[in-house]
């Protein structure tokens, strides 16, 4: 199994614990940037966790609970129970130098979206409001997005956070495109991870992830609650006929842009469809 490709360690509790210490390995030997957790709870159950040097963007994929942060009590968060149902999550930033803690209230699947904090922002929530779903792509390139925290919000000091739903048989994340390069404003270097599910939940989807050197290349088949390492090169997802895609973004890298671009290959592609 690829190293850039993380099973759930379980079905309950924290079944996923991604660092940028253990997300290095041969394939991606540089990882400093992105953490990612995932927490599945049971009514009454409790997740917890100081930020240290790190800054936090708290995403209820699925479920209610209730949340303290930074000393501030924010109550019971959460409406979409089945995260495709679509409808925009209820999110909360967590600065570094804090700790937070939810409660469920509901069976819950709560991610931990983690990267370097600057001291930049204080405990907020994030969305539902202003949060819309969009389409992007044509033809079976079609998805929808729920942008969380991409640049145009000022959410956060270095987390970008999106959510995307593929349609069965479609591709996103398509043409292949590539972000890892620090070379401002062409490009920006920014490491990502996918958090994938699948609807029906015993589908299955597909993922590469490949340099134009060919010095990189893993293709992947992902399952429900499976983590898919993009330290560099293009990175486009496929979902096939009969089971829906659905997938949360985190990206950080030294700035907080978000800058592409698609393989010289393939870019004909988004020419043609701009």
């Amino acid at each position: 199994m690829s190293d850039l490709l993380r099973k759930p360690t379980g079905t309950t509790g924290k079944v996923h614990d991604i660092t940028p210490q253990n997300a290095r390995s041969p394939l991606s030997p540089d990882w400093s940037y992105v953490g990612f957790s995932l927490y599945r709870l049971a009514p009454g159950e409790r997740a917890g966790e100081t930020t240290g040097d790190r800054e936090v963007i708290l995403v209820l994929v699925e479920g209610k609970a209730k949340f303290t942060a930074a000393g501030k009590d924010f109550g019971e968060m959460g409406e979409r129970m089945n995260v495709f149902e679509k409808t925009p999550p209820h999110c909360l930033y967590v600065p570094n130098g804090s700790e937070w803690e939810a409660e469920a209230t509901t069976p819950c699947t709560l991610a931990v979206c983690t990267a370097p904090g600057k001291g930049g922002h204080e405990t907020a929530r994030i969305g539902p409001e202003s949060i819309t779903l969009a389409d992007r792509g044509k033809g079976t390139n079609l998805r929808h997005i729920n942008a969380i925290a991409m640049e145009e919000r000022d959410v956060a000091d270095s987390l970008l956070v999106t959510e995307v739903f593929t349609p069965a048989g479609h591709w996103s994340s398509y043409p292949p495109h590539r972000h890892d390069e620090d070379a401002f404003p062409e490009m920006t270097y920014l490491e990502e991870t996918y958090y994938h599910r699948l609807n029906p939940a015993q589908g299955y989807g597909h993922q590469r992830v490949f340099t134009e050197d060919g010095s990189l290349d893993e293709t992947m088949s992902v399952s429900n609650h499976d983590v898919v390492l993009v330290p560099k090169g293009h990175h486009p997802c496929a979902a096939p006929y009969g089971y829906e895609m659905y997938y949360l973004n985190v990206m950080a890298g030294p700035l907080r842009k978000w800058r592409f671009k698609n393989h010289p290959d393939h870019d004909w592609i988004a020419r043609r469809d701009a």
